[in-house]
């Protein structure tokens, strides 16, 4: 797993507020082609492709939260700026979530960068966060950056810190891309889609145009991303999540029973996320929401000529430099995608 390690070490380094994904994009390409994966990049999709691009069609998101300078000295969260929203109506899982955002952000230091060139362009602090019910997002102070024009992204400075058995970091959406690359050099000759602006709720978009430009459809979509959970407690037994659908659809790939028989004759722990959020709904007595993921979307938005399932590893922390999850987890991803993937694993 060392090689994985330097990896995600390596991407965490570099910036990908969302909307502002472009320098990650060009290290995820740089770092593909050197060992000779082809590349083809389009508005908010970067397509890896190896010798047998028909044989996977893997998906992560490559954006992060941040922030964007919306004028002087004025600092937003840049999932839910108005040129980034998905919807305005406020009723999503992650708008809902800004209400209990403001308090984790203050002293947490961040890094400006150019958008095209992700040049480094000065550090600075976060000194206050406060949600502003007439923008419906939070509003940033930042102590160091006045000097900022509007439009400049604004990422948390981060890094890979290992405790005992957790690892901890802004792992969503990085560690699920540090996985396909890690797959990549592993002998993974499948496609991969590497998508912008998941967080504000746009990535399938970019995805669903992909499939359509070139006519593809597929019942094997495999996406990966990260589950949130409230504790420790809660994922110590958990090694994997699958879903039976999400929020928009029903997730009717055949991937999925196989991933779940490979979690079982491998001793892989899991469950299926949709069940589990049901039974705390009905045990609270409290409706709620399935939770939407890129998937389901592409989904509904093709009446299931694109169907897939989703792969996730669980986390806590969710949405914060410090989102942590066992490495337990991350070696059992990599085994289910080994065994789907690699001639050698089957």
């Amino acid at each position: 797993m060392e090689q994985f390690y330097d990896i995600i070490k390596q991407l965490i380094r570099i910036p990908s507020v969302v909307g502002a994904e472009h320098p990650f994009f060009l290290f995820i390409k740089r770092e593909l082609e050197e060992i000779g994966v082809s590349v083809e990049y389009y508005d908010g999709v970067l397509v890896a492709k190896g010798d047998k691009p028909g044989s996977g069609y893997l998906s992560s998101h490559v954006d992060r939260h941040g922030l964007i300078c919306t004028g002087h000295n004025e600092f937003q969260y840049a999932a839910y700026i108005a040129k980034n929203r998905a919807d305005l109506t406020g009723t999503s899982n992650s708008e809902q979530i800004l209400h209990n955002f403001t308090m984790r952000f203050v002293d947490e230091k961040v890094q400006a960068y150019e958008p095209w060139s992700g040049t480094y362009l000065g550090m600075g602090i976060i000194k206050e966060a406060f949600l502003c019910t007439r923008r419906n997002n939070i509003i940033f102070k930042v102590d160091g950056f006045e000097y900022l024009f509007p439009g400049t992204p604004i990422a948390f400075m981060d890094k890979l810190v290992f405790q005992d058995d957790l690892i901890s970091a802004q792992l969503d959406n990085v560690i699920s891309v540090a996985i396909i690359i890690y797959m990549y050099h592993k002998g993974y000759k499948g496609t991969a889609f590497f998508t912008a602006s998941e967080e504000a709720g746009k990535s399938w978009r970019f995805l669903l145009e992909y499939f359509r430009r070139f006519a593809i459809s597929t019942n094997e979509l495999l996406v990966l991303d990260t589950s949130p959970y409230s504790s420790l407690e809660d994922i110590q037994n958990l090694d994997v999540i699958l879903r039976h659908r999400d929020q928009n659809a029903a997730f009717k790939s055949p991937l999925k029973n196989t991933i779940k028989k490979i979690a079982i004759d491998n001793n892989i722990k899991y469950h299926f996320k949709d069940a589990y959020l049901k039974n705390i709904m009905k045990q609270t007595g409290i409706k709620g929401s399935l939770g939407t993921t890129e998937l389901g979307r592409i989904i509904q938005a093709t009446k299931g000529e694109i169907q897939g399932t989703t792969l996730q590893i669980p986390t806590i922390g969710y949405h914060t430099v410090n989102e942590t999850c066992y490495t337990k987890s991350v070696e059992s991803m990599i085994t289910i995608l080994s065994k789907l993937y690699l001639e050698d694993a089957k």
